[in-house]
């Protein structure tokens, strides 16, 4: 069973991974890796932390887990609000279909620690990959190959459950933090409260 597991977005932690990773980059980044990156150190900052960094909403696609809400400011696509659009805008702009492009200085101050921490993790373990590799690396992951057969036979996009990320990859890949499973059990339990008090505010 899929619990409804969901948080609000952060849209200036969205925005920002995204000039992190353009910044780090030389820039400007290509959107398909910057994407790759940010789920990277969101599987890392969920199994450390018991958190994502900017709360998205993930998708299984053909080309791997996609931040939905990350990728719409990646797109600067009409699915923005208004002031999601006023903010992203001032600092990452997409200069064609595949290039994301800094415009604005990094804003730390959005950040945690951790966060921090997370994204560093991904650059440095993965950011000397090409977008093609990321992919593929991502495609090893349980969280997206649960849904490998449908995209296969279906298409589209499907929700995934972010309690996935806590299970590790059979593959000899990267686990984005080891965890036991005394610890795997801790944080999901973590992750089902504060979606339940998170959900009371709404």
């Amino acid at each position: 069973m899929t619990l409804n597991i969901q948080f609000t977005f952060d849209h200036k932690k969205g925005t920002q991974v995204l000039n992190y990773f353009a910044i780090k980059e030389g820039g400007e980044i290509n959107k398909m890796k910057a994407l790759k990156l940010v789920y990277f150190a969101d599987r890392y900052h969920l199994r450390k932390y018991g958190r994502l960094i900017t709360n998205d909403e993930y998708l299984a696609m053909r080309w791997g887990p996609v931040p939905s809400s990350v990728k719409d400011i990646a797109e600067s696509n009409d699915f923005l609000e208004d002031n999601t659009r006023a903010y992203s805008i001032t600092y990452v702009e997409p200069s064609d279909n595949l290039i994301l492009k800094s415009v604005g200085n990094l804003d730390e101050a959005v950040f945690s620690e951790s966060d921090l921490e997370a994204l560093d993790f991904s650059w440095n373990k993965f950011g000397g990959l090409s977008q093609f590799q990321l992919v593929e690396l991502t495609h090893c992951y349980p969280e997206w190959k649960r849904w490998k057969d449908i995209l296969d036979s279906q298409g589209s996009c499907w929700h995934m459950d972010i309690l996935d990320f806590l299970k590790d990859p059979s593959e000899n890949v990267e686990k984005c933090f080891q965890l036991n499973a005394e610890e795997k059990q801790l944080k999901e339990d973590q992750i089902i409260e504060r979606s339940h008090i998170e959900s009371m505010w709404r």
